[in-house]
C-alpha cells in the first residue's frame, strides 16, 4: 500500500485532508469543546504539540462557508465533507449539526517574535487586517449599515484608530453576527508568543497592556460570542490579561480535559510506525520522544519529533523538537539560577525527581526571583514532566518532576556545555577531566583555577562565595563524563556525606572522591591546611567504602580549598 505524505510543518487541516497527508485523528476535541459549558477555553500545551493544527481543524468544522460576492447560495453542497470519515462524525447528530454552522474569527500570533514593540504592534495589526480581509464581503453586505462597513474598510486599508484595532475582534464578531444572524466562534492561536519575545527584548508591559484590552473586549461579555478557544504555552497571570474573563476555563497539561487531544498517544505512535514499517524501532522511539504526562494520560509523545523521525528515519534518532525555536529564555533562567537551582538541576540530570510547588499562573516578573516559578515554567513549556501530584498541607499543588525523555535531556546537555564553553575551551575541559581521573593534581588545579576565575561572576550572583561554583562544576562533570562515570554528589558513604564521587561504569577505570573546603581565615586556616582538612575528612569518614564495595581498586581522593578566587588542590 502506498504510504501517505507526511505533514511536516503543515498545520492547515483542510490541506492535510484534501491532499491526503497522514493525519492522526484529534477531531473528538470538537466534542469536548461542545460538551463543555464553558464559553471561553484557554488550552496550554508545549510548542509543537498540535495547537495550530487543532485550531485549524476547529475552524474547518465550525465555519459556515464564506460567501463569494453577494451570492447567498450555500457552498457546502459543492464540496466534500472532510469530516465524514473522522471520529467526530460517528458521535451523532448532536455534534454533526454544528458542522459549518458558525462564522469564525481566527487569529494566530505564533510568528509574532519581534525585536521591539513597534515591529510587534505592526505585526499584530497585520494579523488583524488579514482576518478582516478574509471577511471583506461584509463591506457590501445588505445587513450591515454603511457606517459599520466603513469601519471594516478602514481596518482593511489600515486607516483605523488604535482603539479600533484594540476592539477589532469584538466589532468583527458583531458585524458577522448581523450578516449571518448567528453567534461567532473566536479562535486565537499562540496568544503568548509575543509575550515571550517581549519579556526577552524588554517591551513586556506594552504587549501585556494591548492584549489585556484586545482579549478582554473580544471575549468578555460579548453577546455575539458562541465559543472562544485560545491556545498558548502558559497562562500569564499577575499581569491580568485574563483577570476580567469570568467565562474562562483553563486546561493545562495537569488537567484531565483535552488530555489526549494534543500530542500523540502511545497507541497512535505504534499505529503510525506500523504504517511506515518502522515498528521494530518502537522502543528506541519511546526512549527518545515519549515521557509526557497530560492530565491522566501517560505516554504522550511529541508529535513534531515523531513525524520528523518517520520522515528522516535513515538519519537515526535525533533531537528535533529542541531545535525548533530559541531556547534563550530557558538558558538564561537556568544559568542565572542560584545554588539551589543548580543542585536541583543536578538531580534531574541524574534522573532523580525533584518535588516542587507548581503554580498554573505564570508570573513572568517572578520567574527570576523565585525558583518555584522557574520549575513551573519549565514544566508547562515541556522541559519537565510531572510524575506525581498532591496537595500539600498549605493547600498548594506539589509535583514530582523529571526530565521527560532523551530528546529533552539533550537540551540540558546543550545548556550546560554552553555554560562551560563560555569559560573554558573544549580542549581544556577534556584536559581537566583527564587530569582529574588520573590523579594529576597540578594540571587539574591549573585548569580549575582558570575555570573559577572565569566563571565566578557567571555562576555566582554575589561574586564573593567561590564554593557556589561547586554545583556548576558538578553539572559540567555530569555532562562531560556521563559515558564513563556516574557522578554523585552529597551522598552518604561510610560515616558521612561526600561532596562529589565519580563512580566508574567499568571496574578497570579509576574512581574519584572530592571534598571542597572554604578557607576559614578567622580560624587561622590557609589553603594548605584546608586542603589537608578535606583529605583528612575523606579518610576519617571512610567515603571510599562505597567504591571499594563495587570492586573499584584505584581511587583518587581530592581535597580542594577555596580562598576568595584562589584554589588549591591536593590529591592522594
Amino acid at each position: 500500500m502506498k504510504k501517505k505524505k507526511l505533514p511536516l510543518g503543515v498545520s492547515d487541516f483542510k490541506k492535510i485532508l484534501e491532499r491526503d497527508y497522514y493525519y492522526v485523528d484529534k477531531t473528538l476535541l470538537i466534542k469536548e469543546i461542545l460538551d463543555s459549558g464553558t464559553e471561553v477555553y484557554l488550552i496550554t500545551r508545549p510548542r509543537r504539540f498540535g495547537k495550530t493544527l487543532n485550531l485549524s481543524m476547529l475552524k474547518c468544522f465550525f465555519e459556515v462557508p464564506l460567501l463569494c460576492g453577494e451570492q447567498e447560495a450555500c457552498l457546502s453542497s459543492t464540496k466534500e465533507n472532510l469530516f465524514q470519515h473522522l471520529n467526530i462524525w460517528q458521535q451523532g447528530e448532536e455534534y454533526t449539526e454544528h458542522h459549518e454552522k458558525y462564522p469564525v474569527i481566527i487569529l494566530t500570533f505564533k510568528d509574532v517574535k519581534e525585536e521591539n514593540w513597534e515591529n510587534c504592534y505592526n505585526k499584530i495589526i497585520e494579523t488583524i487586517i488579514d482576518e478582516y480581509k478574509r471577511h471583506d464581503y461584509l463591506t457590501y453586505s445588505d445587513k450591515i449599515p454603511d457606517y459599520e462597513k466603513e469601519k471594516v474598510d478602514s481596518i482593511i486599508h489600515r486607516k483605523a484608530l488604535d482603539t479600533d484595532y484594540s476592539n477589532s475582534i469584538k466589532n468583527l464578531s458583531k458585524y458577522l453576527h448581523k450578516h449571518y444572524n448567528q453567534n461567532v466562534i473566536i479562535l486565537i492561536d499562540e496568544y503568548d508568543t509575543p509575550i515571550h519575545s517581549a519579556y526577552d527584548k524588554g517591551y513586556f508591559q506594552k504587549v501585556v497592556d494591548f492584549l489585556r484590552t484586545f482579549l478582554g473586549a473580544g471575549l468578555k461579555d460579548n453577546s455575539f460570542l458562541e465559543k472562544g478557544v485560545i491556545t498558548g504555552i502558559l497562562r500569564v497571570a499577575k499581569e491580568n490579561i485574563f483577570s476580567d474573563l469570568n467565562n474562562l476555563e483553563v486546561s493545562t497539561i495537569l488537567d484531565f480535559e483535552c488530555a489526549d487531544k494534543f500530542g500523540f498517544t502511545e497507541s497512535e505512535v505504534i499505529h503510525f510506525l506500523k504504517d511506515y514499517d518502522l515498528e521494530k524501532h518502537f522502543e528506541d522511539v519511546k526512549r527518545w520522544y515519549n515521557g509526557y504526562v497530560f492530565g491522566d494520560v501517560h505516554d504522550i509523545y511529541n508529535p513534531w519529533s515523531i513525524i520528523n523521525y518517520v520522515k528522516k528515519y535513515k538519519a537515526g534518532l535525533q533531537a528535533y523538537w529542541v531545535n525548533t525555536s530559541s531556547n534563550t529564555l530557558i538558558n538564561t533562567l537556568l544559568s542565572q539560577g542560584d545554588r539551589q537551582v543548580k543542585h536541583e538541576l543536578e538531580h534531574l540530570l541524574n534522573n532523580q525527581p525533584i518535588s516542587k510547588v507548581i503554580t498554573t499562573n505564570t508570573v513572568f516578573s517572578d520567574i527570576e526571583k523565585d525558583s518555584s516559578h522557574l520549575w513551573s515554567f519549565l514544566l508547562f513549556a515541556g522541559y519537565l514532566k510531572a510524575v506525581g501530584k498532591e496537595t500539600n498541607l498549605d493547600g498548594e499543588l506539589e509535583c514530582k518532576l523529571l526530565i521527560p525523555n532523551k530528546e529533552v535531556y539533550t537540551t540540558y546537555r546543550i545548556f550546560v556545555k554552553s555554560w562551560f564553553q563560555e569559560n573554558l575551551p573544549n580542549s581544556e575541559v577534556e584536559l581537566m577531566i583527564k587530569s582529574l581521573l588520573n590523579g594529576e593534581a597540578k594540571d587539574f588545579e591549573d585548569i580549575l583555577q582558570k575555570f573559577v576565575l572565569n566563571s565566578m561572576s557567571f555562576f555566582d550572583p554575589t561574586g564573593n562565595e567561590p564554593e557556589k561554583v561547586y554545583h556548576a562544576f558538578v553539572l559540567g562533570l555530569l555532562i562531560n563524563i556521563n559515558q564513563t562515570h556516574a557522578v554523585k554528589s552529597n551522598r552518604e558513604s561510610g560515616f558521612g556525606r561526600y561532596d562529589i564521587m565519580l563512580i566508574p561504569k567499568s571496574k578497570s577505570d579509576n574512581g574519584v572522591i572530592i571534598e571542597f573546603k572554604k578557607v576559614r581565615s578567622d580560624k587561622g586556616e590557609t589553603l594548605e591546611t584546608a586542603c589537608e582538612s578535606a583529605l583528612q575528612q575523606i579518610e576519617e569518614k571512610q567515603y571510599e567504602v562505597a567504591l571499594r564495595e563495587m570492586g573499584i581498586s584505584t581511587i583518587y581522593k581530592y581535597g580542594i580549598a577555596f580562598e576568595g578566587k584562589k584554589v588549591l588542590v591536593h590529591c592522594k
